[in-house]
């Protein structure tokens, strides 16, 4: 094993199947938490609030999911091309340069509510996918959801709150 101050070039690739095999991908198989986060610029109002935020404005929000699971046999607990996916498909649509008081289910569009949906939106497509596809490791849950809705102000949601 190289030393970590040390500088060289490769000598060659590691090759699958003489370097490693198979039962060497996954190192263990403990429970970890991988994240991805996603922009998106929407509008929306409240009601029955007496501030700046009863009239219609827009934010750029950033929201952060944090799933964990059991690495499969190859390493993978979910890959982060799926999370985007999931994002893309079943999520974003309803929120990204939209009227956030129109595409939402019927609700004030406070971050304290909207992070829930998130939440929600988040578990549930995870869930239908762990029933339909052989290559997503079972027991993959949503752990979080953190929404900002400005640089320095976020509402959150964690499982033990969200499911008890």
């Amino acid at each position: 094993m190289q030393s970590p101050g040390e500088f060289r070039i490769i000598d060659r690739l590691q090759r699958f199947g003489e370097d490693l095999n198979h039962s060497d991908l996954r190192y263990h198989n403990k429970r970890v938490l991988v994240s991805k986060e996603f922009t998106f610029d929407a509008s929306h109002h409240l009601h029955a609030y007496e501030g700046k935020c009863k009239n219609l404005h827009g934010h750029t929000y950033k929201v952060v999911f944090g799933i964990s699971g059991v690495p499969n046999d190859i390493g993978i607990t979910v890959d982060f091309g799926e999370i985007k996916d999931i994002w893309k498909k079943y999520i974003e649509p309803y929120l990204d340069h939209r009227y956030l008081n129109e595409t939402l289910p019927k609700m004030n569009t406070t971050a304290e509510n909207m992070v829930v949906w998130l939440f929600e939106q988040m578990e549930a497509a995870l869930q239908s996918l762990q029933l339909s596809e052989e290559n997503l490791i079972l027991e993959t849950r949503t752990e979080f959801v953190r929404l900002f809705e400005t640089p320095t102000s976020y509402a959150e949601a964690r499982r033990e709150w969200i499911l008890g």
